[in-house]
């Protein structure tokens, strides 16, 4: 089972949780509906058209809204530190959730007394307070882009606000970044670096880049990061190989603007109905990968 935490930018929604619905392009749980725009809600969404494809398996999310003064956040945290310990679950997503150290070392807590560790994915906010606690370690993937690397890599800034500007400059490297976070515990094993080439690296090492297919458009439209979480999460419930899963999300991603064509105006929502045929483009790009016509460099 994979399961979804966030929030939603609507301040009349309540907590609610469950499984979701995508009919008509429409997502909802608990009867109400959730916008498909960004953020938490495009990262559900493209994880239950990846898991209804390959799977006929539902999204669980635990959700709130939260227009950030933090209230929704704490109302998820809340019931998470009360009630994490009777989810059994194959993956756990954090992912846009205020910032706040505390309240996530009492998810972490509550996460020990889960009946069996899940597979543990954050992005966003929950992936700044992971950071911030000094307890990266403790999870198994992160999907920063490379602003967000940029504040995994200072270990000296305590909140995204300070990362220090000479880490922003185009003149790092991708590489220099995940050394620098990993460097200092920053990290978890795995992450998947989204950008006009994709990194994936474990514990330190860069181990695959993707560069193809490139739609450039995609890079402008807000929520194809979310996209690229959401299917990498349904892909780890699926008991996928976690490089492999890297992988196929990203390219799955990439065929879905190859597919698309959008343009910067194009809504997140428009993408969805790619997601079949982009997976299975990626599927067949990893098959002529492993008989030698390699489009993705891997590092073995």
């Amino acid at each position: 089972m994979l399961v979804v935490v966030g929030t939603i930018p609507d301040s009349s929604l309540p907590l609610v949780h469950g499984p979701v619905q995508l009919k008509s392009g429409v997502l909802s749980a608990q009867d109400y509906c959730l916008p498909i725009g960004r953020g938490t809600s495009a990262l559900v969404a493209a994880a239950a058209v990846t898991l209804k494809q390959l799977a006929e398996q539902d999204v669980h999310v635990v959700l709130a809204g939260d227009i950030g003064r933090g209230d929704g956040s704490r109302v998820v945290y809340r019931y998470l530190e009360e009630n994490l310990g009777h989810f059994s679950t194959d993956v756990l997503v954090f992912h846009y959730l205020q910032p706040d150290v505390d309240w996530h070392n009492r998810v972490l807590f509550a996460v020990e007394d889960m009946p069996r560790r899940p597979t543990l994915i954050a992005d966003a906010g929950f992936m700044y307070a992971a950071k911030m606690s000094g307890q990266a370690s403790a999870y198994d993937i992160f999907t920063p882009d490379k602003g967000e690397l940029a504040f995994l890599a200072d270990e000296h800034a305590p909140h995204p606000f300070y990362t220090r500007g000479f880490l922003l400059h185009d003149h790092h490297s991708v590489p220099e970044l995940v050394e620098k976070a990993y460097a200092h515990g920053d990290a978890a094993r795995w992450l998947v670096v989204k950008g006009e080439t994709d990194h994936i690296a474990e514990r330190g090492h860069i181990v695959a880049t993707i560069t193809e297919p490139l739609w450039e458009p995609m890079e402008a439209i807000g929520g194809t990061g979310d996209t690229l979480t959401g299917i990498l999460a349904a892909l780890c419930t699926l008991s996928k190989d976690p490089l492999d899963a890297c992988r196929l999300a990203a390219l799955t991603n990439r065929w879905i603007g190859r597919l698309a064509q959008p343009t910067p105006a194009t809504q997140i929502g428009e993408l969805l109905p790619f997601i079949p045929e982009a997976l299975e483009k990626a599927q067949s790009m990893m098959r002529e990968e492993s008989n030698g016509c390699a489009k993705i460099k891997r590092f073995d």
